[in-house]
Formats: structure tokens, sequence, C-alpha cells
């Protein structure tokens, strides 16, 4: 079965989204990586004011606990997009089903990469009330989330799906990445810089995915149209 029709994209506008995502990523990344003042000074003041209001309400802890571990958490979002590749296989469209998980592979293995490059301390509390492990930039909640939604809104609108279904979708991803972002940095597990670069390399990840595959399933077709018409 071939892949489903592709509705007319402005795939210079997705390299172009790319391309402003990667620099603004790679700013971030510097000032992180450089201890910029400004920013750790912003990082702190946010954190600190959200963990003094997390550790007088626990039951809005508890919330945002089971939301960033069982709603918003990675592997939630990693077999999402899991059940959304089989069944994309299932329909025949192979092509597609290889490319949104070569995505989320690619997304993993970049943050996890950074992660490590980059080695930074999550912030550290007298009176915690949560807690993570390995290195803090970028927040790997956000970026999965980021890249799950984006890849599902894309699928979305590549297979003609109604506008209503389209819009409350994305109502539901925005809620779901900023809802994420906000549980990381209220239960003292992140700094807002984690997250803001969660978003950036995520939506980066996905419209450079998305115009590639644009690219090659428009060259694809022409070859395949101008092979039957020699025919």
């Amino acid at each position: 079965m071939h892949s489903p029709p592709l509705p007319p994209r402005p795939r210079s506008l997705l390299l172009i989204t790319g391309l402003v995502g990667a620099s603004l990523s790679l700013v971030l990344l510097v000032l992180v990586t450089v201890r910029w003042s400004p920013l750790m000074s912003l990082d702190t003041t946010v954190a600190e004011s959200l963990h003094r209001n997390a550790v007088s309400e626990p039951g809005l802890v508890h919330v945002n606990r089971v939301l960033t571990d069982w709603v918003w958490d990675p592997w939630t979002m990693r077999v999402l997009t899991a059940v959304v590749v089989i069944a994309l296989w299932w329909r025949g469209s192979r092509l597609l089903a290889g490319w949104v998980a070569a995505t989320s592979l690619l997304a993993t293995l970049v943050q996890q990469g950074l992660k490590a490059a980059v080695g930074r301390e999550r912030p550290r509390w007298l009176d915690p009330v949560d807690s993570a492990h390995y290195a803090a930039f970028p927040s790997g909640h956000v970026m999965t989330a980021v890249v799950t939604c984006g890849l599902l809104m894309w699928l979305l609108r590549l297979h003609g799906a109604q506008q209503a279904v389209v819009w409350g979708a994305l109502v539901l991803a925005v809620i779901s990445v900023a809802g994420v972002a906000f549980t990381r940095v209220y239960l003292g597990v992140h700094w807002l810089s984690d997250v803001v670069g969660g978003v950036l390399l995520g939506g980066t990840v996905v419209a450079l995915s998305v115009a590639g595959y644009d690219g090659y399933a428009r060259r694809s077709r022409r070859r395949s149209g101008d092979e039957g018409s020699r025919s």
C-alpha cells in the first residue's frame, strides 16, 4: 500500500522553523554550558519560588507527581508512539511507520547525548518533594512530549483529519507540553532553561523530520510519475 497523499505543505517554512529552533537551541546550550549569570539567576529565582510553594502544598505535589510519572512520562509517550507505528505498519504505510520510529529514536539519542555532554546538575534541596536521575539539560520529559505530540499532530494532518479533530488534538498537545514542563520545574527536578531547551530541541527534531519526509515522499512520487509516463 502507498503512503497517504501529501497535502500542500510549506516545506520551506518547516526548514526555516527547524533551523531557527536549532539556532536557538545552540544559543541556549552555550549559555547553560558557560553558566551565563542572568540565565542562572532566572533559573534559581523560578526554582526557589516554585519549591517554596511545593513544600507547603503536598496535595498539589501529589497531583504533579502522578501527571509527570504516569500521564506525561517519557515511557508513556514512547508506548503511544509505538502503538501508532504498529498501526501504520499494519495499514501498509511502512515508510511512514519507519520514519516516525526513527524520528522518535533520534530525539532520544540527541537528548541523552546532550545530557551526557553538558552534565548539568539538577536543583538540590534540603527538603526535596521529588527526585530524578541523570543530568538536567535538556528535560527528557519535555522533549519527548514535544516530539510525540508534534508527530501525532503531523500524522493527523497527513491523513486528512477533520479540523475539529486537529484543533482538539492541538489543545491537548499544548496542555501536555506546558503541563509536563510545569511539573518538572514545580517538583524541583529541573531548571526553567532545561524545559525550554526540551521544547526547542523537540520542535527542531519534528520540523526537520517532517520537512525531510515531505521532500523524500514528493521526490519518490515524481520519479514514479516519470517512470509511469515513459512506460
